[in-house]
């Protein structure tokens, strides 16, 4: 394989959330390492502009979701015209099967990226992943839900999401802080970053919400995120008497600055294959209270740097909040070891140096991982 080894990306996703940002994190981590990057993605997207630094070319598609049949020839058109040495598939939405498709007929080795822990079905497995020489996941938790669906466990490797956790060690600018959200000094805050989905969970903190605020009625909620659930989220905070209390803050590119403000997380999902926001919080010190689902336990390790609960109970989790505000010295404590872990296993790093051995483990230039 002469020259530099030459991946072509596949990115569907419209906006920088959790798995668009790992794709920006690996693009420049490779680059570095000397791979040079092609990006597919759809027109306007915000990753297309990001990422124009880490790639030889960003490509801009139309991109129509799971039923964007003329996707498979488009795709087949540039992997042929690129001629790619490998194809790495990273989204969902219509890419999964159609990219896996256009990759097969133009004859180059496709990966692809899976970051949902949703169950699989016997027929998803045996038409999708033949398509695949290898499925990385992000968590371990994933790969045990493709292992249950059938797929032989030496196609499944897993390498762990990762966040670059420096920007956000940078501390709280508290007057911004307050001033942005109007909260007044003395406040304590809780956030939930979340796109606004039912399987986040946000309606179990909310339903926890008035127990909590009974025994302090100081604090104050920020549910960070967009999506369709908005309307509904926002019935449910006015018929909860919370409309003083919770404020839907919507999408932020600055958590760096945001995070280090907060007193506590909060993520009740009742699926999650990692948790982006969970690295992002325990990079910024923060303890955390999430779901015990899909991947989570990876990263919020229970009484280590926060505390897990049963999905959906609602009153579990509201406990668990009670007693972090409750005992400030120990969520502290939680909170710095969060950061630590974050550190040690989480690093981007890891991430890049990860994939870019599968690459080379499909192409034959390194032995295989043993389900990492």
């Amino acid at each position: 394989m002469p020259g530099p080894l030459k991946v072509l990306h596949v990115e569907a996703g419209r906006h920088l959330y959790g798995g668009a940002r790992q794709v920006l994190y690996l693009l420049e981590g490779l680059a570095r390492d000397g791979v040079s990057n092609l990006l597919v993605c759809p027109a306007g997207s915000a990753i297309a502009k990001a990422a124009q630094d880490h790639c030889e070319r960003v490509q801009a598609i139309p991109m129509g979701g799971d039923l964007d049949i003329g996707l498979i020839l488009r795709l087949r058109r540039l992997i042929r015209s690129e001629g790619p040495d490998l194809v790495h598939i990273h989204s969902r939405r219509g890419a999964d099967l159609l990219g896996g498709i256009a990759a097969r007929l133009a004859g180059v080795p496709a990966i692809l990226s899976r970051r949902v822990d949703n169950p699989e079905s016997r027929l998803a497995v045996r038409l999708k992943y033949p398509l695949y020489a290898r499925v990385i996941t992000i968590s371990q938790g994933i790969r045990q839900v493709l292992l249950a669906a059938g797929l032989p466990p030496e196609q499944v490797v897993c390498v762990r999401s990762a966040v670059n956790a420096g920007p956000y060690a940078g501390g709280c600018d508290g007057d911004w802080f307050r001033r942005e959200f109007g909260i007044e000094r003395g406040t304590r805050t809780l956030a939930v970053v979340a796109q606004l989905i039912d399987r986040k969970g946000h309606r179990y903190l909310l339903d926890a919400l008035p127990g909590i605020l009974a025994r302090h009625p100081e604090l104050r909620v920020l549910l960070f995120g967009r999506g369709p659930l908005e309307g509904e989220l926002r019935e449910q905070i006015g018929r909860l008497g919370l409309a003083a209390k919770v404020r839907l803050a919507g999408f932020r590119s600055d958590l760096e600055r945001i995070l280090p403000c907060l007193d506590l997380l909060v993520h009740p999902a009742t699926l999650e294959g990692l948790g982006v926001s969970l690295l992002q919080a325990a990079a910024a010190g923060l303890p955390i209270v999430a779901a015990r689902a899909g991947g989570i336990p990876e990263v919020v390790r229970d009484r280590d740097n926060g505390l897990l609960v049963p999905p959906g109970d609602s009153q579990a989790l509201g406990e668990a909040v009670l007693w972090l505000l409750d005992h400030p010295d120990e969520a502290r404590a939680l909170g710095a070891r969060g950061r630590a872990l974050v550190e040690r296993e989480f690093s981007v790093r890891a991430m890049v140096a990860g994939n870019l051995r599968v690459y080379r483990e499909v192409l034959g230039l390194a032995k295989p991982m043993e389900g990492a």
